[in-house]
C-alpha cells in the first residue's frame, strides 16, 4: 500500500525539471507512505516515477520503483493477494519476496494479459524499456486510485488529484462533473470535479506510446443467470469463495484488524478473519455517536467481538471532532463523494491506525447482494404496479407485494424519501424511476445557479450504465444493483482508500474478490431478495458466524452522521459562519445565500447539508489555494 506518481513527455523530449516535479508529487502524497520513498528518472529524462511506501509485505526489500533485468520499471500501489501462487507458477529467480516483483515477472511472461492473472487491489505504472511504452492499469473494481491529466505536452498521473494540481495553469471546476455531483454526490464515467483531470476507470488500462494515449477495458461483469442450480448449491459455493477470499486477504507481515460496524458485511468479514488468524491476534474497531441510541450501533459490534473473542476498540465521536477534522476530511478526499460516511470512517481509521497497519472492511456487500433500502422502495412500487396490471406472475417480478409487507419496517426512517419519490412520476419506466429515486438535484435546485451550467444531462450517462447489455433487461433488481456496483461502489472505495490512507492505514475489502463477484452475478435475484428479505442468500449462508442479534437486524443505518442535528444545535454557528463568509457568498455556481436556511429545515437523515457543506469546503481547500499549489514547484 503506497502512493504512486509519474510523468512522461508525449513528444519524447527530455524534461530537465522532472526530478523536482516528482519530488513535489511525492511530498504531497507523503501521508500514503510514511515508511519510505523512491524516485526513478529515465536516463533520457523523458519519463519518471515517484513512490511513497507503506510497508506491509516484504518489509525490508520491497522498495520501489522496482527494476527487472529487462530494464523495465514498475511503480505499484496495492496488493496482489495471490502473489505466492503466481511466484510458483512463473518460476525463475527472485530478488525479493514482494508482490511488486511478481508484477514485473508476470508482465514479462504475459504482457498486458498479466492483468487477468492478478487477484488483488492495485494501480500501477510500468515502463517497458524495449517498447518505450508506459503501461498503467487499475484493478477490476477501482479499490486503488489512479488519476491522470495532460498539460504542456506531458502526461501526468498520481494516486491523488492533489498531486497533479501544481501542474495546472488554473484550478477550475469541471461543469459536467459538477452536474454529476449535484445529482448523485459522485461523478460518472471517469469525470472528476477538476477540469482536465480524469480518473482511470476500474478494470481499464492506459498506454502511452509514441505520444498517443489509449484506454481500454480489460474486464467486465456479466449477469448470466444460472437457473439450473438450487439454493443449497449457491450457498455452498458462496461460503467457499468468501472463506478463500479472506484467506488471501489476511496475508501480511504486520498484524491485521477490521472495521466492525455492527452490520452484516463487516461482521462476516471480521468473524471469518478473526477465526482464521486467531481472535487475540485480530482487533476490531468501531465508532459511535452518544447523542442518541439511533446513532449508536456499538452493542452489535461488541456482540460480535464477544462471540469471536477478539478485542474491540471504540471511539465516541462528537460535534467537536467534526469541527476539528472536517477540513482534513475534505482535503484527503480530494473531492467530496458518496455522503457523510467519509467523516465517520476518517475517525474510526484514526483510531485503528494506533493499533494496526492493515484493516479489513465489508465494502461491496450491499452492491453485489442488494442491501440498500431503496431497492425495497423501488421494488415495492413495481409490485403494486404488477398487481394492478395483472402482471405479477409475468416473470418480471421476483417477489409479491404480500411478501414484501413484513419487511417494510426497514422503511421507518425513509418516509421523507418515500414522499418525495412518489410525488411525481409514479409507475414510470424502470430506468426513470430508479433515476428519480437516486437523483438529489431537485432537492437543492434553489441553491444552484443553473444558467451558468452547461447542457449536459447526467441521465444520459446513467441510462448507459443502467441499461447496459451485460445485464438481463428482465431483472429490475440486477439493473439497480449493477448501476450501484459500477458507480456508487467506486465512490465508496474512494472514501475507503482516502480515509484509511490519511492515517497511513491499509484497508482491504474481501467481498470484492473477482471470483466471488463473478459467481454472485450468476445467482438469480429471487435468491438475493427472497420474500422481500434483502441479501437473503448472503445472510442465510453466513448466519452460523454471526450472533443472533446481527442475523435478525432490520434497523441497520450504515453509520449515520448526526450532522443535521448538530447544525441546529452545537454546530449552528460553525456551519453558519462557513456559508456566510465573503468567499462563500461569491461562489460562481452555488448560491450560498439560500443554503444555510434550507439545510436547517432538512430531515434527520437528509444529505443535502453534507453535500453542500462539502462542496463549499472543497472550493476553499483547492480553488482558493490554487496559488499555493503552483508555488510548490518554485521552492
Amino acid at each position: 500500500m503506497c502512493s504512486i506518481a509519474g510523468m512522461i513527455t508525449l513528444d519524447g523530449s527530455p524534461n530537465k525539471k522532472i526530478r523536482k516535479a516528482l519530488s513535489v508529487m511525492n511530498e504531497i502524497q507523503a501521508h500514503r507512505g510514511p515508511d519510505g520513498e523512491g524516485i526513478w528518472v529515465h536516463v533520457q529524462e523523458q519519463v519518471g516515477f515517484a513512490h511513497r511506501r507503506l510497508s506491509i509485505i516484504d518489509l525490508e526489500s520491497g522498495k520501489q520503483p522496482m527494476k527487472d533485468h529487462n530494464g523495465n520499471y514498475v511503480c505499484f500501489n496495492g496488493e496482489i493477494f495471490n502473489y505466492l501462487e503466481l511466484r510458483e507458477e512463473l518460476g525463475g529467480k527472485y530478488e525479493t519476496s514482494s508482490d511488486t516483483e511478481v508484477i514485473l515477472k508476470a508482465y514479462e511472461k504475459w504482457g498486458r494479459d498479466c492483468l487477468f492473472h492478478f487477484n488483488g487491489m492495485f494501480a500501477f505504472a510500468l515502463w517497458d524499456e524495449k517498447r518505450q511504452e508506459l503501461f498503467c492499469a487499475r484493478d477490476r473494481f477501482g479499490i486503488k486510485p489512479f488519476y491522470y491529466m495532460i498539460a504542456d505536452q506531458t502526461f501526468y498521473f498520481a494516486s491523488e488529484i492533489k498531486a497533479l494540481l501544481p501542474f495546472m495553469k488554473e484550478i477550475r471546476t469541471d461543469m459536467d462533473g459538477l452536474k454529476d455531483y449535484l445529482t448523485f454526490q459522485f461523478c460518472l464515467a471517469g469525470k472528476t470535479l477538476f477540469s482536465g483531470v480524469r480518473e482511470l476507470m476500474p478494470a481499464h488500462y492506459i498506454s502511452v506510446l509514441d505520444g498517443h494515449v489509449k484506454l481500454k477495458r480489460y474486464w467486465q461483469i456479466y449477469y448470466n443467470l444460472d437457473w439450473d442450480h438450487t439454493e443449497k448449491y449457491f450457498m455452498e459455493h458462496l461460503e467457499e469463495l468468501v472463506q478463500d477470499s479472506i484467506r488471501y486477504r489476511v496475508r501480511s507481515d504486520v498484524p491485521i484488524g477490521g472495521y466492525v460496524s455492527g452490520g452484516l458485511d463487516s461482521s462476516i468479514v471480521s468473524a471469518l478473519a478473526s477465526d482464521l488468524i486467531g481472535g487475540q491476534e485480530f482487533a476490531g474497531f468501531t465508532g459511535k455517536f452518544s447523542i442518541s441510541r439511533q446513532y449508536d450501533e456499538s452493542s452489535y459490534a461488541q456482540a460480535l467481538a464477544d462471540e469471536h473473542h477478539f478485542p474491540l476498540y471504540q471511539i465516541d465521536i462528537t460535534s467537536k471532532d467534526f469541527e476539528d477534522n472536517i477540513r482534513n476530511v475534505i482535503y484527503y478526499l480530494d473531492e467530496p463523494v458518496a455522503g457523510p460516511g467519509s467523516f465517520c470512517q476518517y475517525m474510526v481509521s484514526m483510531l485503528a491506525a494506533k493499533y494496526r497497519k492493515v484493516v479489513l472492511g465489508g465494502q461491496g456487500g450491499d452492491e453485489i447482494f442488494g442491501g440498500y433500502t431503496r431497492y425495497l422502495v423501488a421494488y415495492f412500487e413495481q409490485c403494486i404496479k404488477g398487481a394492478i396490471d395483472g402482471t405479477m406472475n409475468s416473470g418480471n417480478y421476483i417477489v409479491t407485494y404480500e411478501s414484501i409487507i413484513p419487511n417494510l419496517v426497514s422503511l421507518r426512517n425513509y418516509k421523507p424519501m418515500l414522499a418525495e419519490f412518489w410525488k411525481d412520476g409514479l409507475f414510470e419506466d424502470l430506468d426513470r424511476r430508479y433515476y428519480r429515486l437516486i437523483n438529489r438535484a431537485p432537492q437543492i435546485a434553489e441553491c444552484i445557479r443553473p444558467e451558468l451550467l452547461d447542457d449536459y444531462d447526467p441521465y444520459e450517462t446513467f441510462h448507459g450504465v443502467f441499461s447496459a447489455g451485460n445485464v438481463e433487461m428482465g431483472s429490475y433488481f440486477d439493473r439497480m444493483t449493477h448501476f450501484d456496483f459500477k458507480t456508487l461502489l467506486p465512490a465508496l472505495l474512494h472514501v475507503e482508500d482516502r480515509m484509511s490512507m490519511a492515517h497511513g492505514l491499509e484497508s482491504r475489502v474481501p467481498l470484492l474478490d473477482y471470483r466471488l463477484i463473478e459467481f454472485v452475478a450468476t445467482i438469480p435475484s429471487n435468491f438475493k431478495l427472497k420474500n422481500g428479505d434483502m441479501k437473503y442468500i448472503f445472510k442465510e449462508t453466513m448466519k452460523g458466524y454471526l450472533p443472533e442479534c446481527i442475523q435478525n437486524r432490520k434497523d441497520k443505518m450504515g453509520f449515520p452522521l448526526p450532522l443535521n442535528s448538530w447544525l441546529k444545535n452545537e454546530l449552528k454557528d460553525f456551519i453558519g459562519d462557513i456559508f456566510s463568509s465573503a468567499k462563500a457568498q461569491q461562489r460562481e455556481f452555488i448560491d450560498n445565500r439560500n443554503v444555510f436556511e434550507k439545510i436547517q429545515a432538512e430531515s434527520q437523515f437528509g444529505r443535502n447539508a453534507w453535500g453542500l457543506l462539502s462542496l463549499e469546503l472543497w472550493q476553499r481547500e483547492f480553488h482558493d489555494k490554487a496559488l499555493y499549489y503552483r508555488q510548490l514547484l518554485e521552492k
